[in-house]
């Protein structure tokens, strides 16, 4: 059934009318007709049945019980990667996987960098592939995705209660517990922030500065990941952990 948001409208109201977008897309690509069947997920974040009454207008029917959302807020934090793809990648893929917000930094060995308006229309972008993967997978939320300059900004925007870093030195190393231990620790609600090198990983200064900081070094298994890969490592591990062992 197709999903769509309007976050802008508070529950309450039995008879909508239906932005533009959403209503092109009904009628012009789906072709749908009055009395076909779709989901709202409304200003409160809940997920509504509804059914279309005429060109535009739409009908709330009832409430769904359903919640899509992850029982942590998952922040991840990405060295900007040196390709248009792999962000499109990260946040689509990240989208699906229940991340909550996506910041993209710029780390000591990123090749690309994101400057001016270039870097307001690949947010812009971004942001509308995030759009249709929360549509897709039926999300409560959109995540939203932001740009920081290093890896401290990114740790300011992301207001977590835990941060981790994603090491592969600690994986070379043999250690493989942090991240499971992280992870069974996390309570619902809290916000867990986890970072990620661009192409040639992080330094290990900026690792270093990292732990002073706070910041747990963990490894993702004996495989080296790729920068696209990682990401989505982690969070199969979440969602594996605080949704499929209970």
């Amino acid at each position: 059934m197709q999903h769509y948001f309007m976050t802008d409208c508070e529950p309450g109201h039995r008879n909508l009318d239906l932005p533009t977008d959403i209503s092109h897309h009904l009628l012009t690509v789906l072709r749908a007709k009055r009395g076909d069947q779709f989901e709202l997920v409304l200003a409160d974040h809940q997920t509504y049945l509804a059914e279309l009454v005429s060109n535009g207008q739409a009908r709330i029917i009832k409430r769904l019980a359903r919640q899509s959302e992850l029982p942590v807020h998952v922040v991840l934090a990405c060295g900007v990667p040196k390709t248009k793809d792999k962000p499109e990648l990260i946040v689509q893929k990240g989208t699906e996987m229940g991340a909550s917000q996506i910041i993209f930094f710029d780390a000591q060995r990123s090749i690309s960098y994101w400057k001016g308006n270039k870097r307001e229309r690949k947010l812009q972008r971004l942001q509308k592939i995030a759009q249709g993967a929360a549509e897709q997978s039926h999300r409560n939320y959109v995540p939203t995705v932001a740009y920081a300059k290093n890896w401290q900004e990114a740790v300011a925007l992301a207001q977590a209660d835990e941060c981790l870093v994603a090491w592969e030195e600690s994986a070379k190393e043999g250690e493989e517990a942090k991240l499971a231990q992280n992870l069974k620790n996390l309570r619902p609600g809290q916000r867990l922030l986890a970072i990620f090198g661009p192409e040639g990983g992080l330094t290990s200064g900026e690792v270093d500065a990292m732990q002073k900081d706070g910041i747990t070094a963990v490894g993702l298994g004996p495989r080296i990941l790729r920068t696209e890969t990682a990401p989505l490592y982690l969070m199969a591990a979440v969602s594996y952990q605080l949704e499929l062992t209970k």
